[in-house]
């Protein structure tokens, strides 16, 4: 009895499949693309805009990911095309080596003797002391199409202290690695704002890095005086393989575009007592615990018939410190990621957790945080209702009505067909 109520609960997502933001499944070459284009990014463009630098000492906030086509630094191209004069460290640090949630200490750049100063740990905002000595403060990271992902909200703070103390703000365009056709997910609802969370904007918010910076100094009465330099050649049917552009781990944990895609859907399991792989080489691909029967689990998974994703049984024992079940075998599931246009990764991840719920004998559990004002899985989803029990149809059509008024909003930011 249990196992069929646990694919009935599932399987109604089936009934619900998110027509209305997306678009059907299609081939590679119906979409216009092929294996020879090459995707200019907004850093490779920086010729054309020079204007906006000259005569100007420039900050950058940047991490590994700010490099050209061509594998050289933007810090290094703005060394030798601008006067940089500050550098700026998100979370995981300038050079890429900090843990996820370590804070990060200001220090000197050895190669360009540029002071870094950090931007996650007491300071997520840049001060008016940072920005004192600079003109133009510039932006280029890599985003993984997901609101729960930091980096856009370095951005944002840093748009507002640009604002604030009268700077421009310049942000290099990059590839929305998911693609730029499919929003997924709940909105953040007032009194839920987070690091992870600080505008109303869904899980896979469907815009790349120049985009989002549009939309928020714009709907959310930022501001600043913004130059998007933008990409040549990148089109919104775009995944990240039909860029031709080389791909950097964006962080210790997503190591290829494939774990950017699963990110915006099990990316929520760091809300619960749920490892999502995190201290191994396939986080977010792997979710399990120790008390999860992993055939049973991927049966269940597989007969809700969820487009674009097969589920495989796995035991893995998560390696890393200061992770869940450290040095524990657990059980649970791979998600095999088999039609990227099917895949919808927002509701495939919260099935994946009510199936688990639903199953774990009273085990499963929500995390506990003493300092935090709401609950690390409300800051995650948006709002209470996961933590309060919804059922699963009713939050899925929420969030697609969510996802369809986002869309609807954020077209008029676009700057890509």
């Amino acid at each position: 009895m249990r196992l069929a109520k646990i694919i009935m609960l599932v399987a109604i997502t089936l009934l619900m499949t998110a027509t209305a933001y997306g678009q059907p499944a299609v081939e590679k070459q119906a979409r216009g693309l092929t294996a020879s284009m090459k995707v200019q990014l907004g850093v490779d463009n920086i010729d054309n805009y020079l204007a906006v630098f000259h005569g100007k000492r420039v900050g950058l906030i940047t991490n590994p990911t700010g490099m050209t086509s061509q594998f050289q630094s933007t810090i290094d191209v703005l060394n030798a095309k601008t006067q940089l004069v500050a550098l700026f460290s998100p979370e995981h640090g300038i050079r890429g080596h900090v843990p996820a949630g370590a804070a990060i200490d200001s220090y000197t750049d050895e190669a360009t003797g540029v002071p870094v100063y950090s931007l996650y740990g007491q300071t997520k905002k840049p001060t008016a002391a940072m920005l004192a000595n600079l003109d133009v403060l510039a932006f280029d990271m890599q985003d993984i199409g997901a609101r729960f992902y930091t980096y856009i909200f370095t951005m944002a703070y840093a748009m507002q202290s640009a604002k604030e103390n009268g700077k421009t703000f310049v942000v290099f365009d990059r590839p929305n690695p998911v693609g730029g056709l499919v929003v997924e997910g709940n909105t953040i609802k007032p009194g839920y704002e987070s690091f992870i969370g600080l505008y109303p904007l869904p899980a896979r918010h469907g815009l790349t890095i120049g985009e989002l910076a549009r939309l928020m100094n714009s709907e959310y009465n930022i501001g600043c005086d913004l130059v998007v330099v933008p990409m040549t050649g990148w089109r919104r049917s775009m995944y990240f393989e039909d860029t031709g552009l080389p791909w950097v781990m964006t962080s210790p944990n997503i190591p290829t575009p494939d774990t950017a895609l699963l990110y915006s859907g099990t990316g929520i399991f760091g809300g619960t007592n749920v490892s999502e792989g995190v201290g191994t080489t396939r986080p977010f691909e792997l979710v399990g615990a120790p008390w999860i029967n992993a055939a049973e689990l991927a049966g269940c998974m597989n007969a809700a018939g969820l487009p674009g994703v097969a589920f495989r049984p796995v035991y893995f024992t998560p390696r890393q410190t200061a992770v869940k079940y450290e040095g524990r075998l657990c059980g649970g599931v791979q998600l095999h990621v088999t039609d990227k246009e099917a895949f919808r990764p927002v509701r495939t991840g919260l099935s994946l957790m009510y199936t688990i719920k639903e199953m774990s004998d009273g085990k499963f559990a929500f995390n506990r945080t003493a300092t935090a004002a709401t609950a690390t899985i409300d800051i995650y989803t948006g709002d209470s209702n996961v933590r309060q029990g919804a059922p699963l149809g009713h939050i899925l059509e929420q969030w697609d009505e969510a996802a369809v008024q986002f869309k609807e909003l954020s077209r008029q930011y676009y700057l890509y067909d």
